[in-house]
């Protein structure tokens, strides 16, 4: 059973015509017909009665009620489908790590928005292993994540920023008379530092050990302004990139430079390899690479 001879039978038991049908629809009274018997032979049970004047059936009343279901459903599907292709609606289902929030990407949300706006964007604030995990289940469609290399992995990625960390420190601090310091001068630091389900906390710790030092971690979020607030009471120093340092308008805070530092804030669009992608997502990632650049 095919939707195009329900909807030969609808028209034909509308106009109680094969000629009238076949003229409305376009196409020729053979093929209806053969539609029409088909349909009959498929059902077991004819669904008119073909005498001077074409009649319904028992059978072809109760057929054609449920046609007719079926027929605006279908109508209703198509509808549906093509405003999602022309993306007249739909959702995106995005992570972000909450130690950046939106700051990095919100000129491409507010200029998609602007070309989609009744395209719903769905934000979840969590670590990059977690959007990692989202992506991966589906629960995520996209995810930007911080300091992940990604190849021969599940995903497809872009990268889109790159943003050096830098040290900022109480203004009464003894590190705050130099503009920049070397990793190793912060082995005895107390360090409020990003929660461990975070990227930047491994590449933190990794490049400490490099520096044959384990840092002093005092405290662990996953709230930029609450680290600053931290460094503010003089609880210890901390590492922000550099776009959400050098934002910091407190006189109280100084922001200096790491010298030859390999720590970056490097943000990929993440999206699962070999997954279907809504036409909203697709269009997202199409508008994220040209519009968002690296530092």
């Amino acid at each position: 059973m095919e939707i195009r001879h329900l909807e030969y039978f609808s028209e034909v038991a509308r106009q109680l015509s094969f000629t009238k049908a076949a003229s409305t629809l376009h196409v020729s009274q053979p093929s209806i017909s053969k539609a029409i018997k088909n349909l009959e032979t498929e059902l077991g049970i004819p669904l008119f009665y073909r005498s001077k004047q074409l009649e319904l059936t028992d059978a072809g009343k109760a057929v054609l009620v449920n046609a007719q279901h079926v027929l605006r459903a279908f109508q209703n599907l198509t509808a549906e489908l093509s405003d999602i292709t022309e993306l007249k609606k739909g959702e995106i289902k995005i992570g972000i790590p909450p130690i950046i929030g939106a700051a990095f990407f919100s000129k491409i949300i507010s200029q998609f928005k602007a070309l989609y706006p009744t395209v719903e964007i769905l934000l979840t604030e969590v670590g990059s292993k977690m959007i990692k995990q989202g992506v991966d289940d589906g629960s995520l469609d996209i995810g930007l994540i911080c300091n992940t290399p990604l190849k021969n992995s599940s995903f497809e990625a872009v990268q889109v920023i790159k943003d050096p960390l830098m040290l900022i420190v109480h203004d009464e601090h003894p590190l705050a008379v130099y503009s920049e310091i070397h990793l190793a001068d912060l082995e005895y630091e107390p360090f409020i530092l990003y929660r461990d389900d975070f990227t930047l906390y491994d590449r933190i710790l990794e490049e400490c050990s490099k520096n044959e030092f384990y840092p002093n971690i005092v405290c662990q979020s996953s709230q930029k302004d609450f680290m600053i607030e931290m460094v503010e009471a003089k609880l210890g120093i901390a590492l922000l990139p550099s776009k959400i340092a050098n934002s910091i308008h407190n006189e109280r805070i100084k922001t200096l430079k790491l010298r030859h530092s390999n720590l970056n804030l490097e943000l990929g669009l993440i999206w699962k390899r070999n997954k279907y992608l809504p036409f909203a997502v697709k269009e997202f990632i199409n508008l994220a690479e040209p519009v968002v650049e690296l530092k």
